[in-house]
């Protein structure tokens, strides 16, 4: 996710620098890759289940949709040049469609298990549960990308109210859910600690709703007749600026809880990564009220806070790499700790000296872990929330 939208949301700036669109390149590379080896991993634990059981663990399921839906409209963005304009645009239809049908899926099973099974406390709301029903928004604004390409008549018109179905469901999910994190904000002590960052998560969900209504409008006359074509515009220009305000003003709610939580200390957490995708969201916001309206000052927001964006995200994912370097010398030095010892004399039964307290021919021990306290579920939450990273 928050890999991904840094390439992309480098595509809709209103000016171009010199080798902007290089690096934008080799960044989604890298979120692709990253997409691949992450989702290789994460299916290879088989703890879908486990994860789905969990309060907190459940919400993230709705990252790795939002990390296809990026790479996707990266391909198509970016990756031309590299693999031709047919096969990015195969590429993007397909990984469009998986991650519109696992972000759907999503948006409906965890507010669900939220209602059947799960139980939380009265202060329980943090940003995380806008995590499941922001994929059909993202599916919104890039699917606008797809709508010319798609045939046209029907199934063009069935695309473009589909993307509008769907940024409807996300933003009106976002919104309700939006108040009950105002609602424990007010009636419950402020977060801290590796929660506070999941704040910028709600920024995120606005401006990708801004963006998805800009996106829309400009793919619907090739679909709509033109009196309705003309109201996506407007419907994009004010309510897309309406948006943006509040957007704006749980920006600065979100920064002034976390300027307040590094005074006392900040740890570094995978939650991290949802300062990334947020930002990246409220570029591509700014960069759609500007090429509606031709305004400078939008221009210039979007420009700066691409440039925080690129800061924040070399920071984060530095620290995500020293993180995980640091995790895999541990599982090193674990892995070689239970080897028994080079030259331990077998026994006359032919095994080797066990570990006190437990008998030959016994199976190991394994240590149960929570979801969330699994190195391995750690850096593939890390990579989720990013934005994803792989997205």
């Amino acid at each position: 996710m928050g890999t991904g939208i840094v390439a992309n949301a480098s595509v809709t700036l209103p000016w171009t620098f010199p080798g902007l669109r290089t690096g934008a390149m080799v960044v989604w590379l890298g979120a692709a890759l990253l997409l691949v080896l992450l989702a290789a991993g994460y299916l290879r634990q088989r703890a879908l289940r486990l994860h789905a059981g969990d309060p907190v663990m459940a919400q993230f399921l709705g990252a790795p949709p939002v990390a296809l839906l990026t790479v996707g409209a990266g391909a198509l963005l970016l990756g031309r040049p590299l693999m031709g304009s047919e096969a990015a645009l195969d590429v993007d239809w397909v990984l469009w469609s998986l991650g519109t049908v696992l972000g759907l899926v999503t948006a409906c099973t965890v507010p669900y298990l939220m209602v059947t099974r799960h139980r939380f406390a009265p202060d329980a709301a943090f940003g995380g549960w806008l995590m499941p029903v922001v994929p059909p928004m993202v599916s919104a604004a890039t699917g606008a990308l797809l709508i010319p390409h798609a045939p046209a008549g029907q199934l063009r018109l069935a695309l473009l109210l589909a993307c509008y179905a769907m940024l409807g469901l996300g933003l009106i999910a976002a919104l309700l859910v939006i108040a009950l994190i105002y609602g424990r904000l007010i009636h419950h002590e402020a977060p801290s600690g590796a929660v506070v960052p999941t704040v910028w998560i709600g920024a995120g969900a606005l401006g990708q709703a801004v963006a998805a209504l800009g996106a829309l409008a400009a793919a619907a006359p090739s679909a709509l007749p033109a009196p309705y074509a003309q109201g996506t515009v407007v419907l994009a220009l004010l309510g897309g600026l309406g948006v943006w305000g509040f957007a704006m003003l749980w920006l600065t709610l979100a920064t002034g809880l976390t300027v307040r939580t590094i005074q006392t200390g900040l740890p570094f957490a995978a939650t991290w990564w949802s300062f990334i995708f947020p930002v990246g969201a409220c570029v591509t916001a700014c960069n759609s009220l500007a090429a509606q309206t031709g305004s400078d000052a939008f221009k210039w927001i979007a420009v700066a806070s691409y440039g925080l964006l690129v800061l924040a995200w070399i920071v984060v994912a530095g620290r995500s790499a020293l993180h995980a370097a640091e995790h895999m010398c541990q599982w090193a030095v674990a892995g070689r700790a239970r080897r028994p010892a080079v030259g331990t004399a077998p026994r006359g039964d032919g095994t080797t000296p066990l570990a006190e307290g437990v008998h030959a021919g016994a199976r190991p021990a394994v240590e149960a872990r929570r979801p969330g306290l699994d190195p391995t579920a750690e850096v593939v939450g890390a990579a989720a929330l990013a934005a994803d990273d792989e997205g």
